[in-house]
């Protein structure tokens, strides 16, 4: 297992692991139905690490890109679980209407959730099609080099 793939499923295992821990927390937060799905989105993201990590010896992508997808998709998975755990510990509901409805927190705590789900979105969204990008290259026969 390359170095890249072990950190990936590192990450995934923490991130899995800290969604657990979330989930007992889900009736302490100040928004439960957000810290639901802090809960669920820290279990799922932590599995969508491990899986890249388990792919990524099929990528066929040059190295750069190959440290991007890596990079993007730890720090994107962080930072959604982060974002909707904070908004559940605040409060929020700009960013998340549905699951904060009759919430709302003050607005630097509006502003941290939105630009970390933000940022999170647009980092996994690379972080995955580089992935795609990555297994169709291998599956045509394109290099690396």
């Amino acid at each position: 297992m390359s170095d890249a793939a072990r950190r990936l499923c590192l990450h995934g295992a923490i991130l899995f692991f800290l969604g657990l821990l979330n989930g007992a927390l889900v009736p302490a937060f100040t928004n439960s139905r957000l810290g639901l799905s802090a809960h669920l989105a820290g279990v799922q993201n932590g599995l969508v690490l491990l899986i890249f990590g388990l792919l990524w010896r099929h990528l066929a992508l040059p190295p750069a890109r190959l440290r991007l997808a890596e990079v993007s998709s730890i720090l994107s998975m962080y930072a959604l679980w982060l974002a909707l755990a904070l908004g559940a510990i605040f409060g929020t509901s700009r960013a998340t209407p549905i699951a904060g409805a009759g919430h709302t927190g003050a607005a630097w705590q509006e502003a941290l959730v939105t630009a970390l789900l933000y940022a999170g979105s647009a980092g996994i969204l690379l972080g995955a099609f580089l992935v795609v990008l990555g297994l169709r290259a291998r599956g045509t026969g394109e290099s690396t080099t």
